[in-house]
């Protein structure tokens, strides 16, 4: 197939270039990524509390090198859309996590090694093909941590907190596991927002939801039980 390129000032660039070499694609993600950072910094801008602010960076930035490019001084992004989204998931988001929780029909994620990333989806778990170092554990826990206001060491080495979309975050330090700091996100996924909408989705007949609701009307005592991920906390 022959390949799209780009001539400008006696310069051939392929533009299937950052797909061709995932090197480059992530060389260019760095170098783009210190150039948004330096400007949140500049700007004085709070990346988790002003992520429009920081998505409008990405976007300039991006543009910037878009305009670069056509000069044939570096190559040209294939993806700009696909590159701002990465941008802002690393300065403002949980960096590759991050696609995980946007994704609706994910419920929780779990690293238990850094090289296994593991995610449930409609109750079946899935080992993904993303592979983290220690390094990129630690920043992304130090990350979520300091959205909650809690702290991982040695006096307090289980941690549970609260992710700014609801998400529950557990984390057990380094030393406690083996060998690595282990991560649980159990995501807050709301799909019924009445009880016709759990009888539509199957949760409960339409005659369990008549009698639910005359016990409530009724204030009468209700007890709440199910399996791991029923959801138990939200129905209460």
């Amino acid at each position: 197939m022959a390949a799209d390129r780009l001539a400008a000032d006696g310069h051939t660039f392929d533009r299937t270039y950052t797909r061709a070499r995932p090197d480059a694609h992530v060389d260019l993600v760095h170098q783009l990524d210190g150039q948004v950072r330096e400007r949140v910094r500049r700007e004085g801008v709070d990346p988790q509390r002003e992520a429009v602010v920081v998505r409008r960076i990405a976007e300039d930035v991006v543009r910037d090198h878009d305009q670069l490019s056509l000069t044939g001084a570096v190559a040209p992004i294939a993806d700009d859309g696909a590159m701002v989204g990465e941008l802002v998931a690393r300065v403002s988001g949980f960096g590759p996590l991050q696609p995980f929780l946007d994704d609706p029909e994910v419920e929780e994620v779990w690293i238990n090694d850094p090289s296994r990333v593991f995610i449930a989806r409609r109750g079946r778990h899935e080992l993904t093909n993303l592979r983290l170092d220690a390094a990129q554990v630690n920043e992304l826990v130090e990350r979520m941590l300091k959205s909650s206001g809690r702290r991982l060491d040695i006096s307090t080495p289980f941690v549970d907190a609260m992710l700014p979309e609801g998400h529950r975050l557990h984390v057990v330090l380094e030393g406690i596991t083996r060998g690595f700091t282990a991560v649980n996100i159990r995501k807050f996924l709301l799909r019924a927002h009445r009880l016709s909408d759990l009888v539509a989705l199957g949760s409960m007949t339409s005659q369990a939801a008549r009698f639910l609701e005359a016990s409530v009307r009724a204030g009468l005592n209700i007890l709440v039980a199910g399996g791991t991920q029923a959801g138990n906390p939200s129905k209460r």
